[in-house]
């Protein structure tokens, strides 16, 4: 009888050791990606929360955008593929970056492409589109889109020919094109 109930304690153990681990906060799998220094708000407004959750929405701070990380350019003159890499701060469908773009220095929109889902466990993600109808010297910029808030994260400037770096728009800068289609009829996931 008494190694049945060294058995029995044995298993209780295992199950309380398993509850408590299953309980701990354990670290994530992959980080998520650092954002980069122009995308982050300043430091005397970043600070841990120590209040409790509540179901105010928090004010748009810098960091709620979508920011476009890099670019891959394929293919010929007026023919161009791009892949876009984009770290968003996806929630699921009310929360995600819903396009990206490519508009030239006039504010004229030349590509989008319309992003169907969030990408919540897949950050930061790189999806492709074309074709870019641009020459290799046309300066444009690449932007992504969050669909709640709009456009504000890092993009970057260039050409086809000498590359893309990060670069700051003037506020407002090409916001009118936040309405000129294609758009995203609705969010699969």
């Amino acid at each position: 009888m008494s190694f049945m109930k060294y058995q029995f304690q044995s298993w209780m153990l295992l199950l309380v050791l398993f509850i408590i681990a299953s309980c701990t906060p354990q670290e994530p799998a992959s980080p998520l990606p650092t954002p980069t220094e122009s995308s982050q708000a300043p430091s005397d407004q970043i600070r841990p929360s120590t209040a409790p959750a509540t179901t105010e929405v928090p004010p748009i701070t810098q960091s709620q955008f979508a920011d476009v990380l890099s670019i891959q350019v394929t293919g010929n003159p007026g023919l161009y593929q791009f892949a876009v890499e984009v770290a968003s701060p996806d929630t699921g469908c009310e929360q995600y970056a819903d396009w990206w773009e490519v508009f030239s220095e006039d504010g004229e929109l030349r590509y989008r492409r319309i992003l169907l889902h969030s990408h919540v466990n897949e950050q930061p993600f790189v999806r492709s589109g074309g074709p870019v109808n641009i020459a290799a010297d046309d300066v444009v910029y690449v932007r992504a889109h969050m669909n709640e808030i709009g456009y504000g994260g890092t993009l970057m400037k260039g050409t086809v020919q000498d590359g893309f770096i990060p670069a700051e728009a003037e506020a407002g800068f090409g916001a009118s094109l936040e309405r000129v289609p294609p758009l995203p009829e609705d969010c699969a996931f």
